[in-house]
């Protein structure tokens, strides 16, 4: 028998942990098992194609929000081409709804519902118990001595399924109950095979929240992997060298001694290499967690903080439990070493929330400083407590995935039109931090960090910007003319500005007309790197180099009257700015 676990990925980098944590826990069927990883990016055809090389006897699909219209197309091709193949699926975008999706999908089996891992063993269990009970029953028949097999698992005995049976009916069985998280076979045995890939582990499932626009609040049973598992899991991702780990625990922090005890053990055991990303609530971080976070290598690992929003209001009515206040002073106290990169979270569309009102949310969340701030639009998820209560937010949503918000009483579908314009401007100028310095400046023109963002839009928006897909040095230029336009005080001074930004990130040879002419002469730079490259006064680590390949590799730039020097070879672990030196004729060398 054949089956196949087929994942559809947003992106090549990403992985599907899911149906390498079903293969694992059938272990003992893992010679008749294969995995196909595909990406939303090639076509059903391509999909189809390499399904039906496979020829699998049973085909089961992950489905989330990002491929549920891709995994629906190909189901719905499938039976063409492989009119037997056994169709089932499961994941989260298809566990609360498995009546309907095989009311609109004749061509299916059946759905896992839940946690998979035990369900699909069971399946595996049904399925050779049939094939074992065939050919049995053949032999039987035929006269050779075969013996009837007795009571085998049957579907009505696999909880966590919804089914049809024999006479086409659809069944709905009793939920699975939760298992043991420890029990799960790790499944990164093989790490060579997610190269160039980002790795998802877990440590514990459920959640302790009850946020009503997500679907983790619906599991109560919060559980956690035996921590020393953990720490000899954590010991295989370091010795391999793996560039980064997504912990997808939803609030890694919310067990005290669990969230010490795995980043005491990555700290102590640290090879400079591995990054660690983890979903924290700010607010439950203690002192001796701060403590020990702002002892860290810078890069060892990254804390993504959902805030969603700043309305008391709001976060009462989604059921969210959070100090404010005390997110904004530990995530300031975490900003002082820095050594962490803080991704901060908002969500428009929430219940109690104009436009006004997500205004002041952005200004509050933007004065924490935040390495990067997501802008996020509410998804109305089947199964959440948002999604019964739509009616009476007069909740208006896409019907495809990922459902995303159209309109509420508090927000017009203008208002949120305005808001995607302001998100674009927060992800090219804000998140991409290549422009730091300027903004920081900029900002102080406008009323609010968010009106200058919406100016921003706004401008793009008339000059016929939006929509195209600009080169970085395009987006140096756009903002130059905003500045100009806007007839700010002092234009030079953004220009001096732009100018340190831009060769933080990059070694630009040829030079962009609206930086001007270079105050560095080419007689003083060629001195100076005669100098360098006899006395490597500030250069260590270049001595195996020319001075032509030094100048080549480095940049020297006069900005406010002080003369810099750029060191790309040696760059920011967490911003990956280049090194600078401010250059002198004392000897000394400033960082």
């Amino acid at each position: 028998m054949k089956i196949l676990l087929a994942a559809i990925n947003a992106k090549y980098i990403h992985s599907n942990p899911a149906v390498y944590s079903l293969r694992a826990y059938a272990c003992k069927y893992k010679d008749e098992i294969g995995i196909a990883e595909y990406t939303i990016n090639q076509t059903i055809d391509e999909i189809l194609m390499d399904i039906y090389g496979r020829q699998p006897d049973i085909l089961c699909i992950s489905c989330y929000l990002w491929n549920i219209i891709y995994v629906r197309q190909v189901v719905a091709e499938i039976p063409k081409i492989l009119p037997d193949v056994r169709i089932w699926l499961g994941g989260p975008e298809v566990s609360f709804n498995g009546s309907e999706i095989l009311e609109a999908h004749p061509c299916l089996t059946g759905v896992m519902c839940g946690e998979g891992e035990e369900t699909f063993l069971e399946l595996m269990e049904y399925y050779h118990g049939q094939r074992e009970k065939g050919a049995d029953q053949m032999e039987a028949e035929q006269g050779t001595g075969g013996v009837c097999p007795g009571e085998s698992l049957t579907l009505e005995q696999v909880r966590g399924i919804v089914y049809r049976d024999e006479s086409g009916n659809i069944q709905v069985n009793p939920l699975r109950p939760v298992m043991d998280l420890s029990s799960v076979p790790f499944v990164y045995g093989h790490i060579e095979d997610f190269r160039n890939r980002i790795i998802y582990y877990e440590s514990s499932r459920g959640c302790p929240f009850s946020c009503s626009y997500c679907l983790s609040s619906i599991d109560k049973c919060l559980r956690f992997r035996d921590i020393e598992l953990v720490k000899k899991e954590l010991q295989f991702f370091i010795d391999h060298e793996v560039p980064q780990v997504k912990f997808v625990d939803r609030t890694f922090n919310c067990r005290h001694d669990h969230a010490m005890a795995v980043w005491s053990y990555i700290k102590e055991h640290d090879r400079g290499i591995t990054n660690f990303h983890f979903e924290v609530a700010a607010d439950l971080l203690n002192e001796e967690e701060i403590h020990l976070i702002r002892e860290m290598r810078p890069g060892l690992i990254q804390l993504e903080i959902g805030v969603q929003s700043a309305n008391e209001e709001t976060i009462r009515e989604i059921r969210r439990k959070m100090d404010l206040d005390r997110v904004g002073q530990v995530t300031a106290r975490i900003r002082e070493t820095g050594n962490v990169h803080q991704h901060l979270d908002l969500i428009a569309g929430l219940p109690y929330e104009n436009y006004e009102s997500f205004v002041r949310s952005f200004n509050r969340v933007y004065a924490m400083k935040p390495d990067q701030l997501q802008l996020g639009f509410l998804k109305v998820l089947k199964g959440s407590l948002m999604h019964e209560k739509a009616r009476e937010y007069s909740l208006i949503y896409q019907e495809r995935p990922p459902y995303e918000v159209l309109s509420t009483k508090w927000l017009s579908y203008g208002d949120i039109v305005c808001l995607k314009k302001v998100e674009e401007m927060v992800e090219v100028y804000y998140n991409s931090a290549q422009f730091k310095h300027t903004l920081a400046h900029l900002e102080q023109e406008f009323s609010s960090p968010f009106a200058m963002y919406e100016a921003f839009a706004l401008y793009y928006e008339a000059e016929g910007l939006s929509k195209i897909s600009h080169s970085r040095l395009a987006r140096y230029e756009i903002i130059y003319r905003f500045i100009r336009e806007r007839q700010v005080k002092n234009t030079e001074e953004y220009r001096e500005w732009l100018t340190l930004d831009l060769y933080l990130r990059d070694n630009v040879k040829n030079r962009p007309d609206f930086l001007g002419e270079s105050r560095v002469s080419r007689e003083e730079a060629a001195a100076f790197y005669k100098k360098e490259a006899e006395e490597f006064r500030y250069l260590k680590g270049y001595e195996s180099f020319d001075r032509n390949q030094i100048r080549k590799m480095t940049h020297l730039e006069r900005i406010k009257g002080r003369l810099l020097l750029f060191d790309y070879r040696n760059r920011d672990r967490l911003t990956n700015d280049a090194a600078v030196y401010c250059v002198d004729d004392s000897g000394g060398a400033g960082s």
